[in-house]
């Protein structure tokens, strides 16, 4: 069996590993080590719950040397506020017996107090783009002493829209460094990202097999409309015991608020809500009181999908289906972590079918259909979001094919041969006129 003091990581660092009871690598941690330890730029495939955070902090605290500056030698960048105060937290864990300052910066807190803390000294910056940026404008961030780039989770800092803050911030760093890039998906703008800013990257994906997905039970049940979803969620929270550590998702805030007023009556306390309108000490106090067990769960959008590390999730709930295929396996990989099996259910409406479908085909695997229970109350009435949905029919991404030819069919329109001759025919520029001269002008010539 493989142990971390395979990687012969020096004393500090092991005795903090011992110390969190961590014995043995994941198969992304085992698989990147080396690699990363090259210095070569890097980019690495896994899913969510695969052990992304430990596979780059290893090989870069076991390669950390003293040296005496007060700017960033080490910056990560991830997409959420969450994601930061998590990060920071793991590497403060694993440096308890080193000489490292680490510092997480983010958005929704005030600036200030976190310019001073940066003129303190840093050594690891863990920050989201958008704040990352403002501090680099303002020149209190400077990266004249990076050595280590890392982006976490960047299809998602991408979807999220953090592009230009990205490429900004990358324009600023040196040359010489190493880029580490993790991702759950690559997508074509992943691609044109290392196309750009990398340096020939190695490659490290894990298997489909690697991920958690094994490790879950699928279920969903048909549900005509979203009343009938609140009376079945209402219906299993009361009859499943088993249903003590929950993640409940939805889709958009305002329908996470919704679903935390129908059950509060009946379940009083007994869930959080997280969605980005609740402010950052709300977020982090309603997570820490359910890693601590004071709360039976939590209601949220996909702002808790991506990578954080929450212990122990017995069930995944959607109350409403992911709108994007991928965001499914973010979501359910909530559960079944480190060993542990998970249960994942989905409430599936009529026009939800074809993204469930697609979310099928991804992972390969189907998902089991359950009847409905016979004493949940099924709705009639539809909410007033509910009345303009019809069916979705969901296009799969665009995907790069030969000749760069897109994935989805050509318009009729499209389709039309242009029989003018050789060559490519280029389109005539044209001047906007003003058509009163234009007559005048033409009356001119032919008096002449």
């Amino acid at each position: 069996m493989s142990t971390f003091e395979q990687f012969n990581l020096p004393k500090s660092l092991q005795k903090a590993i011992d110390e969190l009871g961590l014995t043995t690598p994941t198969p992304i941690q085992e698989k990147s080590f080396s690699t990363l330890m090259s210095g070569r730029d890097v980019m690495g495939i896994a899913q969510t719950g695969t052990g992304k955070t430990l596979a780059y902090l290893l090989p870069l605290l076991k390669q950390w040397k003293f040296i005496a500056t007060d700017s960033p030698r080490i910056v990560i960048l991830v997409p959420t506020r969450e994601l930061v105060v998590q990060i920071v937290d793991v590497v403060e864990s694993l440096t308890k017996y080193m000489s490292v300052r680490t510092l997480g910066i983010y958005g929704g807190v005030n600036i200030n107090t976190q310019k001073k803390a940066v003129y303190q000294g840093i050594d690891i910056l863990v920050g989201t783009p958008g704040r990352t940026m403002d501090l680099a404008l303002d020149n209190v961030i400077r990266f004249d002493s990076v050595q280590k780039l890392v982006i976490d989770e960047f299809d998602e800092i991408l979807n999220l829209g953090f592009r230009s803050q990205v490429t900004s911030i990358l324009a600023m760093l040196k040359n010489k460094r190493q880029n580490i890039l993790f991702s759950a998906t690559m997508t074509d703008d992943v691609d044109d990202m290392l196309d750009e800013y990398f340096d020939l990257p190695e490659e490290v994906t894990l298997a489909a097999s690697g991920t958690p997905l094994e490790k879950i039970e699928q279920l969903a049940y048909r549900t005509p409309n979203f009343l009938t979803k609140i009376n079945l969620l209402k219906g299993l929270l009361q009859s499943d015991e088993s249903m003590s550590r929950i993640l409940i998702f939805v889709n958009n805030k305002k329908i996470a608020d919704l679903v935390a007023n129908s059950i509060e009556e009946e379940f009083p306390e007994q869930f959080g809500l997280i969605h980005s309108n609740k402010s950052q000490n709300y977020r982090l106090n309603t997570m820490a009181s359910f890693q601590a067990g004071e709360i039976r769960g939590i209601i949220t959008t996909d702002v808790m999908a991506r990578g954080l590390d929450i212990s122990d999730i017995t069930h995944v709930i959607n109350v409403e289906f992911t709108e994007i295929p991928e965001q499914y396996i973010h979501r359910i990989g909530r559960t079944g972590r480190a060993d542990k099996s998970g249960i994942a259910i989905s409430f599936v409406s009529p026009y939800e079918e074809e993204i469930q479908i697609q979310a099928e085909i991804l992972m390969e695997k189907e998902i089991t259909f359950l009847e409905l229970p016979s004493d949940v109350e099924v709705a009639t009435r539809l909410l007033e979001f509910e009345k303009d949905r019809k069916k979705i029919k969901f296009l799969l991404k665009r995907v790069k094919k030969e000749g760069g030819e897109a994935f989805h069919e050509k318009s009729a329109k499209n389709k039309q041969v242009n029989l003018g001759g050789p060559g490519k025919v280029k389109p005539r520029k044209t001047k906007p006129t003003n058509r009163g001269v234009e007559k005048k002008r033409a009356a001119k010539r032919k008096n002449k």
